[in-house]
């Protein structure tokens, strides 16, 4: 039977809401530590087939864990506002596809790995799993957050694994901040859809903090500065990096006054803001590799 274009582009365009590729701040979120890591752990200069495989395997995951989330809140996302018109919902997607989708996505994370070592090949087993269950950890934990960030931040040991074939404390250090850093931005996200979740009693940090939401959200921030801050010990990072962390805290203020008055608008923009703090990041440590005397 010939395949009819339109079709095909149809539910090709369907695949790509699933999966989010029209919205790409989950990857972008996701990879910021990723690069962060890669170039601490190779002192600037990250093998190109690790870079690739980590940038392919970024885009997999996150489209694999949107996926998952989807089957995972497929009758609660029609009583959202924000997620009423997700494929799932709508009915243009079916259960059973989207967990072909996943478990397509998954498998060609898992080959991207094999490319690489055993501790990575191990770690990656960990990784999956906390990707797998994040979705449903919302039902039995305030936490969802920081199993979020534990998903996310498990990018950084794997990291550092393909390209030094080692973890070493440092790795952890990142690790932390990206847990942290990943609190603060998915709380701002929860706190967009906190009155949904309430009435659908779906649980987040956003819930759980209450009205300390920006006071915990600005205790997170200054404690993720001073896991950064410690990274720079560590590495001996200079100058630049330094600026950079001073650039960040700003965009926490930033995103501090976007919040002020717990405006859905105001979050959201607040959690879009952090793709700047991921980048300035980054660039603080790129200018510190650059810039160092060989």
């Amino acid at each position: 039977m010939p395949i009819n274009p339109s079709h095909l582009r149809d539910r090709l365009g369907h695949y790509a809401r699933l999966t989010r590729l029209h919205r790409p701040i989950g990857v972008l979120l996701l990879l910021w530590p990723v690069l962060w890591a890669l170039w601490l752990a190779a002192a600037g200069v990250p093998s190109m087939r690790v870079l690739l495989i980590f940038i392919a395997g970024t885009v997999l995951m996150r489209s694999a864990g949107c996926a998952i989330n989807d089957y995972a809140d497929r009758h609660f996302d029609g009583e959202v506002e924000r997620t009423r018109d997700r494929p799932l919902v709508t009915g243009a997607i079916s259960e059973a596809e989207a967990l072909g989708v996943f478990c397509a996505l998954i498998t060609f994370a898992a080959l991207l790995v094999v490319a690489t070592n055993a501790l990575t090949m191990a770690l990656s087993i960990v990784g999956a799993l906390l990707a797998a269950s994040y979705p449903f950890s919302k039902r039995y934990t305030y936490l969802p957050q920081l199993h979020l960030g534990a998903a996310f931040g498990w990018a950084v040991p794997m990291s550092f694994a393909a390209q030094t074939g080692t973890v070493p404390t440092l790795a952890w250090l990142v690790f932390c901040a990206a847990v942290l850093w990943a609190l603060i931005y998915d709380t701002q996200y929860a706190m967009v859809d906190r009155d949904d979740d309430i009435r659908l009693g779906v649980k987040s940090t956003a819930i759980l903090f209450d009205d300390n939401d920006r006071h915990i959200i600005g205790a997170l921030q200054v404690l993720m500065l001073f896991n950064l801050f410690l990274v720079g010990r560590q590495v001996e990072l200079t100058w630049p990096f330094y600026t950079a962390l001073a650039g960040v805290a700003g965009l926490f203020g930033y995103q501090q006054h976007l919040i002020r008055h717990r405006e859905r608008d105001g979050c959201f923009a607040a959690f879009m803001n952090n793709n700047w703090v991921g980048a300035v990041i980054f660039a603080g440590i790129v200018l510190h590799y650059s810039l160092s005397p060989a």
